[in-house]
């Protein structure tokens, strides 16, 4: 026995890890993050990548894992420098996107083969295996479409200087680069295509449509002749002003380009053809500039061009949103769908005359990106303890099962906090759901500081996310109690809670956060003299706010990229749709002016008398940095205690490993001088 212990400390030793160990931030960033691919044709198979971040050289190297449906040991297909991205079945053998081309190996890992020689390189490409043996392959490529300033003065070529006429100049995290991104085609028949047809020519307009979408903004369909895609073709100030991105039909016979949505004003995306290319699934927005509305599942018949909205027909629109969908058959698809502070998988039945929706998962997970072929629905999950790894959904009873153990060792290993979903009472009598994270080994006996989480978005739900930067599990380990509320402008409860946000920023959703807060302040194992208010973008406009109107509540506030002047930040961010919906329009139109005078955190900087931490990166241009720069210097000028933790080369996230490892340095210090 003495020797089973001896060897049992010995394996933890060599691992890092004890029985008791809980959650730090280099451990967060040792975890493999798991994401998956493609699930095989047969359903018996599928791809995944693991990426793992390397501190001491700051990058990460993504690799390729082959796995059955069934379980057992993976097959690792690559071990390269960098990232292997896009992997996908092809036939009996795998493809997939490495430094800006395309390849193509054994399902042993062997025989690796570029398919493609393209000058410049290529991104999100996905291959279609064709009956004759060939395959196509739709990918996008950079192309310069707009002057610089190299060509206005070409004699000059040392210059370093914008001339602007126009806005979009710059998005989220980048200034224009003059190129746009189209759609291209290519098929490979036995050589390395070099040779490519470009789907958008000339066209100053980029797919996907910037700067989030992916592959999902295009496909093929089954029978090879007709290419989907999304744009929104529109620049300048057209573009920062509305969201109604188009899907446009491409006959590859005639050459021909047919706009399919003409008639719709929104956000248009992730079109899919069904099994046998009769009928168009996509996700639809009604409302034009309104970047939050509800995602309906429209699906068109592609001989007569009608359409059918299912959320409509089965009389859930003010219920329900989608966010992502697969084909089943011709008849029925799987949806992901955010519900009550999780996202699950529902089924969508087209065979009567009204859709009907019925709920596949449930429980406290996160079911996120998934694939579904022959019977086999796999899926990407996640919950508060845990980050993605891959599991197996049955169809009929709803049950996962786990495929992919990535991380086990690690968590294996941790004490794990415990996670409630409590109701709590608005001050104006609605029901609000809101997660409690406790720390590990919680004794009620005890009292522990307690943060108050502020969600960003703003319409964005607080689901059972696993964050590698907002880790409850994370915040939980250092011993603090962490309060979650889906207040009021989140989706997940429904149009008219998800909607309350608009126009009301500083209004019922500051009162729904005070309310989650006096509640847990009541419970016993609360200390209330240490409350902490936390969060990001909308979530560090919260804390800004609550800064100015919290009567006394917290004892700390932290705020990474929020926004603090609502009118020099109307005139610094660039995606105008969103502050003209939000806040109503420009601070100078006489019907905005009680919004700017009662929501704007500026104004009531005069009450700030509160340990203010803040963050923010230069890269950020959806918050420019003069939001952190105006807050911090308005604390330190009233002598507040403060501190102002700047990334110049970040945007609005934190990405770079040891950067990640200095924020949650300085994010946990923060609290520990100011909550114990």
């Amino acid at each position: 026995m003495i020797r089973k212990i001896l060897l049992l400390l010995v394996l933890l030793a060599g691992t890092g890890l004890t029985a008791q160990d809980v959650m730090t931030p280099k451990l967060l960033w040792k975890l493999g993050r798991v994401s998956l691919e493609d699930v095989s044709a047969d359903g018996k198979s599928f791809l995944y990548g693991v990426t793992r971040y390397r501190i001491d050289s700051n990058n990460a190297q993504r690799d390729l894992y082959l796995l059955s449906t069934e379980g057992g040991e993976p097959q690792r297909l690559t071990n390269l420098d960098g990232r292997v991205s896009g992997a996908q079945f092809l036939g009996n053998k795998v493809g997939y996107t490495y430094q800006g081309q395309f390849y193509q190996i054994n399902r042993d890992g062997t025989g690796r083969k570029a398919l493609t020689d393209i000058e410049g390189g290529i991104s999100g490409a996905k291959a279609y295996p064709q009956k004759n043996g060939s395959i196509t392959i739709l990918f996008t490529k950079k192309f310069k479409t707009r002057r610089n300033t190299q060509d206005l003065y070409p004699g000059l070529p040392k210059a370093e200087v914008r001339i602007i006429d126009d806005l979009m100049y710059r998005h989220w995290d980048q200034w224009d680069d003059y190129k746009s991104s189209h759609l291209c085609l290519a098929r490979y028949g036995d050589q390395p295509v070099e040779n490519f047809q470009d789907l958008m020519e000339n066209e100053p307009y980029d797919t996907p449509v910037p700067p989030f979408g992916g592959p999902a903004a295009y496909t093929l369909s089954p029978d090879g002749r007709y290419v989907v895609y999304e744009s929104k073709k529109l620049t300048g100030r057209e573009f920062s002003e509305q969201t109604n991105s188009q899907l446009y039909l491409v006959d590859l016979q005639t050459g021909q380009t047919e706009l399919l949505t003409e008639d719709l004003e929104g956000y248009d995306k992730q079109p899919h053809f069904s099994p046998d290319g009769e009928k168009l699934a996509f996700l639809s927005m009604a409302t034009n500039g309104y970047e939050s509305d509800v995602n309906d599942l429209l699906i068109m018949d592609m001989e007569t061009r009608e359409v059918r909205r299912v959320l409509r027909e089965a009389g859930r629109y003010d219920e329900l949103t989608f966010h992502a969908l697969a084909w089943k058959d011709q008849d029925e698809l799987i949806a992901g769908v955010p519900y009550r502070g999780s996202n699950q998988l529902f089924r969508v039945d087209l065979s009567q005359k009204s859709a009907d929706l019925e709920q596949i998962t449930s429980g406290p997970h996160n079911y996120n990106h998934f694939e579904y072929h022959n019977g086999s629905l796999l899926v990407n999950r996640q919950d508060m303890n845990h980050a993605n790894e891959v599991y197996r959904v049955d169809l009929k009873r709803g049950e996962a099962h786990q495929l992919t153990t990535v991380n086990n060792d690690i968590y294996s290993s941790l004490n794990k906090s415990r996670v409630e979903s409590r109701t709590i009472r608005t001050s104006d009598g609605k029901e609000m759901q809101t997660w409690v994270i406790y720390p590990p080994n919680f004794d009620p006996e005890k009292k522990y500081p307690t943060l108050l989480y502020c969600q960003g978005g703003p319409q964005a739900m607080v689901s059972q996310f696993y964050s590698f930067r907002w880790n409850f599990q994370l915040m939980a380990a250092q011993g603090y109690i962490v309060v979650a509320p889906n207040r009021r402008g989140l989706p997940g409860f429904g149009r008219q809670w998800n909607e309350a946000i608009s126009g009301d920023w500083g209004g019922q959703a500051m009162e729904d956060y005070l309310s989650a807060i006096d509640a847990l302040a009541q419970e016993p194992y609360v200390d209330k003299e240490n409350l902490g208010c936390v969060g990001a973008s909308y979530g560090g406009y919260s804390v800004y706010m609550l800064a100015g109107i919290h009567e006394g509540r917290f004892s700390s506030f932290i705020s990474h990229c929020g926004l603090f002047n609502l009118e020099s930040w109307y005139l610094a961010t660039e995606e105008m749709w969103f502050a003209n919906k939000d806040l109503g329009g420009p601070f100078w139109e006489e019907d905005n002016r009680e919004t700017y005078e009662r929501f704007d955190p500026k104004e009531y900087v005069d009450n700030w008398d509160t340990p203010m931490l803040v963050f923010h990166g230069g890269r950020d241009y959806r918050v420019p940095e003069n939001q952190g720069m105006e807050a911090f210097n308005a604390a330190q000028l009233q002598d507040v205690p403060s501190k102002f933790v700047y990334f110049p080369n970040e945007g609005h996230w934190i990405l770079s490993p040891q950067n990640g490892l200095i924020w949650h340095d300085q994010f946990f210090k923060w609290l520990d001088k100011w909550l114990r």
